[in-house]
């Protein structure tokens, strides 16, 4: 017999027979493989330029680009694994999911308006920040929500929505 976890008021397998767009694929894993796409688009085709930007536009040196980048991966890397705890203690994944994915998305506001250095650091940072809050909680919703017969097309289809992003 499966096992179903019980997210908010629903269990797994009521979530794995809501509608989607495709057959054999859930509603969760759609959406957050298009949400996951998405934001992973806009991130590669704006971060490849900041070193440029900084060095460039506003005049950072070499240094400084370093230490961005460091600051930026360290908390992603760091946030990955208290985010995962916490939302295994909680129970809750979707609070995690919408911070992550919020401030991703306000971070590049951020980085638009960027006139210093320390701003593109603390949009960088916050970037990172929504990265290492939602991971964890996304990878673990995506397999609450994957049937055990299921679990490798699941794997295989989100494979492939997130091959489209370079």
């Amino acid at each position: 017999m499966a096992r179903s976890a019980v997210i908010g008021s629903q269990t797994t397998s009521d979530l794995t027979r809501e509608p989607s767009p495709f057959r054999g694929i859930s509603r969760n894993v759609y959406l957050l493989s298009m949400v996951s796409l998405f934001t992973d688009l806009s991130s590669e085709m704006i971060y490849p330029l900041v070193p440029i930007f900084l060095s460039t536009v506003l005049g950072a040196p070499v240094a400084i680009i370093g230490v961005i980048e460091g600051f930026a991966e360290a908390t992603a890397s760091l946030l990955k694994w208290l985010s995962g705890a916490l939302s295994d203690r909680w129970g809750r994944r979707k609070p995690f999911l919408l911070a992550g994915y919020g401030l991703a998305a306000a971070s590049k506001l951020l980085m638009a308006a960027a006139h210093a250095w320390p701003v593109v650091l603390i949009a960088r940072v916050s970037d990172r920040f929504g990265k290492g809050l939602r991971g964890s909680p996304r990878d673990a919703l995506l397999a609450d929500s994957a049937t055990r017969n299921r679990a490798a097309g699941h794997s295989d289809s989100t494979a492939a929505a997130i091959a489209l992003a370079p």
